[in-house]
């Protein structure tokens, strides 16, 4: 393949495709991976299929305006974005420590990118042409699109709208909006005149008036009602006002019956408008079906983590209507979920398979769940005026279509297509949906798990679980028998891979005890934690920040001390030996002498095992981790893959 086989990326790329000047320039904190999972390339892709010519200007020197101003001025708009993640949930760990790797640049190298990357590029796009509309979107950009907590900071900051100094952020998976705002632009409208599109958002002058817009829903009447949110002020000094505010957000999230939202940031008005409507079957496909080449471009002399991880996958589907207070997923790709068609998903597999670097395996057939696929309500007109905010939560809605049947034939026709040797789940299971199909499980078992399969229980305890908007232990434990049984009738050694998180919000010493009991009742020896993660807008963000659930303004206490987050971290490693000194003295204090000693129970021994005084002795740090031999029910893969956060659903 050949540069031009790719979208440009350099100001020769554009004069060899004999171009004056591009129409868009797409700018982004990660580097240019031509596949349908990184944002740049799929909305890149999208664009041109449209007609307009794209330029991609990938991790510039953000110290200045000289990479913009060399790529050239842009005829319609800046499309702005930080990247797939979150920069700072890219850049810094739940301690706030500087991670070591970035899993979207080549070489995982840190620095290409600035903290909060999107206003930054903002910024620099002004400085180069302050002619040019600026629209923004992406996570970073959707996940502040109003007032919101800032774990990096330990503050309530402003719409990135404020921030950034765009006209337009384009909120959501953004294919809809950016195509309309592009030809609007080409006929000569103005950014003004795109403000009435769903999934934006935008500020009002400071004499502007609120305009009236009507939004058109396949069901029902246009939505024309508008809720005003606590100012940003308020929410800066109001905790209370701050959970209002959360609670509203959450509740007008159904593209067909959310409404319209606005937030007085001082004598100027953010409007929101209601989300981009899901889109149908026939839209995803052609998004899906255009020409990616599926490599990162050929100058990267380097190879970029997540395209190693990413590219031999295949995404089947969009959303999650699961609801999980801590997952950032609905609040970005939406609650309805958007399936592609078998048709196009099997037409990539065999692309796949006819590419002679292909080595037969496909690594991931999902989505941000695995098993959603083509689940949707079964009654349209009350999925119009439905505002549950989890179809499964707290009991699986009776009108939700739960089965696995299209999901099966998918999984089916992808193994057995010519030159596929071995089709992988890796998205992980929603266990509490696919407890409805046995045969779904023999499936999986059978023919789709590599020895490790990834699920989510979370946590033990049912307090916390009950924050999260998570099944009950029980659940996991059921799905735990079931695949084991399933994978002894297929004659494999299969294991599961349970993600808990530690720090959660309504999680303290009690509880992970709790669920320190559990894990070692149950043989699990967790060789990686996931700390609580505090990302913007999310629910469990909320309840750190103010301590109150703002969906029943009920208190829930968390942890926000170091010290006490490496305490929970430790419990759920309550094995290891560099942890010994810290268990022991969090049971101590918590009056759980019983669980020190060799009973069958215990968790650690009353004497501290030799590994630990070495440890002690040469001055480690009690968090640091060392490897551990896993003799217990889990094994998890030592392949390394790039680190997400809590809800594992930035690799869209």
């Amino acid at each position: 393949m050949t540069h031009l086989d790719f979208l440009p990326i350099s100001p020769s790329e554009i004069q060899a495709l004999g171009w004056d000047q591009p129409d868009i320039v797409f700018v982004s904190g990660d580097a240019y991976v031509d596949h349908p999972s990184f944002a740049n390339a799929l909305l890149g892709r999208v664009l041109q299929a449209e007609g307009y010519k794209v330029a991609l200007l990938c991790q510039p020197d953000w110290k200045n305006a000289d990479a913009w101003l060399a790529m050239g001025k842009p005829r319609l708009f800046y499309a702005v974005s930080g990247g797939n993640m979150d920069s700072m949930i890219n850049h810094y760990t739940a301690n706030k420590k500087r991670r070591n790797q970035d899993a979207y640049s080549p070489g995982g190298e840190i620095g290409l990118r600035p903290d909060r990357a999107t206003a930054v590029y903002s910024q620099r796009c002004r400085e180069a042409f302050s002619d040019v509309p600026v629209v923004i979107g992406g996570v970073e950009a959707s996940l502040r699109r109003i007032a919101h907590f800032d774990y990096w900071s330990e503050t309530v900051k402003p719409s990135m709208m404020v921030t950034s100094k765009a006209d337009l952020c384009g909120f959501g998976m953004g294919e809809a909006q950016i195509i309309e705002i592009a030809r609007r632009l080409a006929e000569g409208k103005t950014i003004r005149d795109c403000r009435d599109l769903r999934g934006v958002a935008y500020l009002l002058g400071k004499k502007d008036e609120l305009p009236e817009h009507a939004f058109e829903r396949p069901i029902g009447k246009p939505v024309t009602k508008t809720l005003e949110l606590p100012s940003f002020e308020e929410v800066k000094e109001d905790k209370i006002a701050f959970a209002t505010m959360t609670r509203i957000l959450h509740q007008e999230t159904n593209p067909q019956n959310g409404a319209r939202l606005i937030q007085k940031h001082g004598d100027r008005t953010l409007v929101v408008n209601p989300p981009a409507l899901a889109h149908e079957t026939k839209e995803l496909d052609r998004l899906y079906d255009l020409p990616y080449t599926r490599m990162s471009h050929p100058t990267y002399r380097k190879p970029i983590p997540a395209d190693q991880m990413i590219r031999d996958s295949v995404t089947i589907m969009r959303g999650c209507f699961g609801g999980c207070t801590f997952c950032s997923i609905t609040m970005h790709q939406g609650n309805a979920i958007q399936s592609r068609s078998e048709e196009s998903i099997l037409r990539e597999v065999e692309t796949m398979a006819k590419d002679p670097q292909f080595k037969g395996t496909i690594s991931d057939l999902g989505g941000p769940t695995a098993n959603m696929y083509r689940m949707r309500c079964t009654k349209p007109e009350v999925e119009a005026i439905c505002r549950r905010a989890s179809c499964v939560h707290p009991t699986v809605c009776k009108l939700l279509d739960t089965s696995h049947d299209p999901t099966k034939s998918l999984m089916k026709k992808a193994r057995e297509t010519p030159g596929i040797k071995k089709v992988h789940i890796a998205s992980g299971i929603r266990m509490d949906l696919a407890r409805f199909d046995d045969e779904y499980l023999e499936d999986l078992a059978r023919h789709h798990v590599g020895g490790h399969l990834k699920v989510a229980p979370e946590h033990a305890s049912d307090k916390v679980l009950a924050n999260m908007k998570k099944p009950a232990t029980n659940t996991f434990d059921h799905f735990a028998e079931r695949f084991q049984a399933a994978s002894e009738r297929a004659g494999k050694e299969q294991y599961l891979v349970p993600y808990y998180i530690a720090s959660h919000p309504g999680s303290g010493v009690a509880e992970m005890i709790e669920l320190a009991e559990y894990l070692k009742a149950s043989g699990y020896k967790p060789r990686q934690v996931q700390d609580f993660i505090p990302a913007p807008m999310d629910i469990a963000t909320c309840m750190y920040h103010t301590g109150l659930d703002p969906m029943t303004m009920e208190p829930v206490d968390t942890v926000k001390k170091l010290r006490d987050r490496k305490v929970q971290r430790a419990l759920m490693q309550f094995f290891a030996p560099e942890n010994y000194f810290t268990v022991h003295k969090a049971l101590i204090e918590a009056g759980r002498r019983d669980l020190i000693g060799s009973g069958p129970q215990c968790l650690i021994p009353a004497n501290p095992p030799k590994a630990a005084l070495a440890i002690k002795k040469e001055g480690k740090p009690q968090d640091q981790k060392r490897p551990t031999k896993n003799k217990g029910r889990r094994l998890e893969s030592k392949k390394k893959g790039p680190a997400f956060p809590n809800d594992r659903s930035y690799e869209e």
